[in-house]
């Protein structure tokens, strides 16, 4: 009797693939080498701070700066650069140096861990990947040690350079700063600050478009290289970053907390700053409880958003939030297809934006409802701050992490690896082995609206 062999699927390897990562992690920063006081930490609060920077969040409850040693933040760097690039690009690094071969089912991962469209290429994808990450990660290093060194000194500063450089690119948002400050001790440095919004918005942007853009450089034929995929991704990110940095500078111009004392070219790069990273990075160059309340309904719209499939960021995602608003279009103008760019998308990628919509909306739902039942202290707006930035894998916080309870730290640990991992991954790897139904049903109506 032949027995079948039973294999995980790429949603389920990609799952237990950034768990394993996590856990690892965490025992590592729970040793007394990792931090300053030489004790054994928590390890609820080790899995918290390592669910947060590998999966790319930077909501922490331990001062990243100052509690941590040398070799604790040197974890954190690995387990951030790994979250950003996916633990299968790690994979992919060892095979090439001892010269394994790539398996069809490693493709296969690979191909659902980068949102790509088919598994041609999909190995020479991953080296670009690696090529264009850590070229930018080293440029950007570079120009943030001219700053960080005359502030803290060679080593210090080089090292900062490099710590901020991978943190920003991969949308992770800690920092060494200290005192759970940010970067808002240095918000008028302009070049940092530029530099940071910038390399959070190329990690978010997704490996893929980027490719693309350079494919369209190089041949001069931007028009043609440029996917439907690619197109709908750079509208939505440059309405998005750009809109947001207007409103901004309107919401938060006269407000005494965070903008009023500023002059204007530095009021104009905070609010492009403060645009850009609630997708998903989690610095902040002003105070975020302190913003006006359009200014921080604007921040959490954004965090629920997120960055571009196949990126460093979180979230639902601009294309999600793309084919939704263009399917409204479509519905408006009488259309019974969702057309973009002349083109039409299919019933199943209409659906699955659907769902991964709503499903994030009912994560961010029961993550509230957890964090009201223990979190007494906190208000609605705190709570629901704190949610949107695990779930968009952010950072950003009014102040309330390093306070929540234990029941809170596992509830938001878990929503930002669903945040990360991506919901509908999870599901599909929860659900199992996906069957083929032959059977179709007689059309039903309902009331719309």
């Amino acid at each position: 009797m032949r027995i079948k062999k039973k294999t995980l699927s790429p949603f389920k390897i990609l799952a237990i693939g950034f768990a394993t990562v996590i856990f690892t992690g965490a025992t590592l920063l729970s040793l007394p080498i990792s931090s300053v006081s030489g004790q054994f930490t928590s390890f609820l609060d080790t899995i918290f701070t390592a669910t947060s920077a590998v999966c790319v969040t930077g909501l922490v409850v331990l001062d990243t700066g100052l509690y941590w040693s040398t070799f604790g933040q040197l974890v954190i760097m690995i387990l951030i650069e790994i979250g950003g690039l996916g633990f299968m690009a790690m994979s992919t690094i060892f095979a090439i140096l001892v010269g394994k071969k790539i398996t069809l089912k490693e493709r296969l991962v690979m191909q659902e861990a980068y949102n790509t469209f088919n598994l041609q290429g999909v190995i020479s994808h991953v080296r670009y990947m690696l090529l264009f990450t850590f070229s930018v990660q080293g440029l950007a290093a570079i120009i943030l040690m001219t700053q960080f060194i005359p502030m803290y000194g060679v080593g210090k500063g080089i090292y900062f350079g490099i710590f901020h450089a991978i943190s920003a690119f991969c949308n992770a948002g800690f920092d060494l700063l200290g005192n759970f400050t940010s970067v808002t001790v240095i918000n008028t440095n302009v070049v940092v600050l530029m530099t940071l919004a910038m390399l959070i918005n190329i990690g978010g942007l997704g490996y893929m478009v980027w490719r693309e853009i350079f494919s369209g450089i190089t041949h001069k034929k931007m028009k043609n290289a440029l996917s439907l995929h690619s197109k709908v991704v750079i509208t939505i990110s440059l309405i998005l970053v750009f809109g947001g940095t207007l409103v901004f500078l309107i919401f938060e111009w006269n407000n005494p907390a965070t903008m009023q004392g500023m002059s204007f070219p530095h009021k104009l790069v905070n609010s492009f700053f403060s645009s850009t990273t609630p997708r998903t990075a989690g610095f902040n160059s002003i105070s975020n409880s302190e913003m006006s309340p359009a200014g921080k309904l604007v921040t959490m719209a954004f965090m629920f958003i997120g960055g571009s499939p196949g990126s460093t960021a979180g979230g639902v995602k601009t294309s999600t939030l793309g084919i939704l608003i263009f399917t409204l279009i479509s519905v408006l103008r009488g259309r019974d297809e969702t057309e973009v760019f002349g083109r039409h998308l299919s019933q199943s990628t209409v659906y699955r934006a659907v769902a991964v919509f709503l499903m994030g909306i009912v994560i961010v739902v029961l993550g509230v409802t957890v964090l009201s039942i223990n979190e007494v202290g906190a208000t609605f707006e705190q709570i629901l701050y704190e949610v949107l930035s695990a779930f968009g894998t952010v950072g950003l916080t009014q102040g309330i992490t390093p306070g929540l309870t234990a029941v809170s730290k596992i509830t938001l640990s878990t929503i930002m690896y669903l945040g990360r991992v991506g919901p509908l991954t999870v599901m599909l790897a929860l659900a199992g082995q996906k069957q083929k139904v032959n059977i179709k049903y007689p059309e039903g109506k309902l009331l719309i609206g």
